[in-house]
């Protein structure tokens, strides 16, 4: 069976689709412009990638495909919808790397609180100035609230407990049973729950799938219920905040913010990008929360797993899209 990475991928994870049998070519530069190519050269039966964008125009003509698995949580950078249409899995590794994005976003709730980036920007220009920076609150005792207490959401929990943080959880799914159990306190399962947490919450930490249901439901109606001068932070996905709305809120509210995802992030690797969203006040990081050794590791062997549970019985494990019947 022939596998084709189209993105970078762990040696380990290499190494052990070659034991298992498999034909592996490793391709880490290819985009949905060179994609096509690949396929049909390659005659792949499993596609893997991470950040690679496999829109419906890759898809449509590759007989050979009949999974992809995208080496992460989230999917969206693959077309599910044309590639079960195509008669095509699509897979995704999840939990594997939540403790990766949970570590990433509490980095950004302290740089919100501290302004590291800033303070060492201003020291690089041989500016002191202890008497701009000394004023932060402190997160012991503030409120954070969870919005989504998935995987993700739950290891933030977890490390924001730590800090002394009150944690405040919200989720269509979270009952007050299922809070408690998480360490969380339960704040509601409807919109008007949001609404009004939004305005009681010092950090928003934002962890939720992207979904056309929840695509921009981080609007103007979301930032304008915040706290003024509270945290707003993102390390899910770039299409649920409406980047115009979070910019005037920056402005209009004294919001400070630390994102890791974007609007129309690029598809290939070291592509120019300029994002809106590196404005003054705004801590940026490229979407790199899943990437530390551990979680790629997880991610590989768990990668590893849904390929070889395929061989054995033909039937592909952690499928997100709904095949078309046969």
């Amino acid at each position: 069976m022939r596998v084709l990475i189209a993105d970078k991928f762990e040696d380990s994870g290499v190494e052990a689709l070659k034991v298992a049998g498999c034909d592996v070519v490793v391709e880490p530069g290819l985009g949905p412009d060179t994609l096509p190519e690949a396929l049909a050269g390659n005659e792949p039966e499993i596609l893997i990638v991470r950040s690679t964008k496999v829109p419906a125009a890759v898809i449509e003509g590759q007989d050979s495909l009949k999974g992809i698995i995208r080496a992460g949580a989230g999917h969206d950078n693959v077309d599910s919808v044309a590639a079960a249409s195509k008669g095509v899995a699509v897979c995704n590794c999840p939990g594997m790397n939540a403790v990766a994005v949970a570590e990433l976003a509490m980095g950004h709730i302290i740089n919100c609180d501290r302004r590291l980036p800033a303070q060492d920007a201003e020291l690089r220009t041989g500016h002191w100035n202890k008497k701009e920076y000394a004023k932060a609150r402190g997160l012991k005792g503030l409120s954070l609230l969870l919005v989504g207490m998935g995987a993700i959401g739950r290891e933030v929990a977890t490390r924001a407990n730590a800090f002394g943080m009150d944690v405040v959880g919200w989720s269509r799914s979270l009952t007050p049973q299922s809070a408690e159990q998480y360490g969380v306190r339960f704040g509601g399962s409807t919109q008007a729950d949001l609404r009004e947490l939004l305005g009681q919450a010092d950090v928003v930490s934002v962890h939720v799938a992207a979904t056309p249901e929840t695509k921009g439901m981080c609007d103007s109606g979301f930032f304008g219920s915040m706290k003024e001068g509270s945290y707003f932070i993102n390390t899910a996905r770039g299409t649920l905040v409406d980047e115009a709305a979070l910019l005037d809120a920056i402005k209009t509210k004294s919001l400070r913010v630390g994102t890791d995802v974007y609007q129309n992030q690029p598809g290939t690797p070291d592509e120019p990008f300029q994002t809106p969203m590196s404005a003054a006040g705004v801590c940026c990081s490229h979407h790199c929360g899943a990437s530390t050794d551990q979680a790629q590791q997880a991610v590989a062997a768990e990668t590893v797993r849904i390929v070889t549970e395929y061989q054995k019985t033909s039937q592909f494990i952690n499928v997100v899209n709904a095949l078309q019947p046969a």
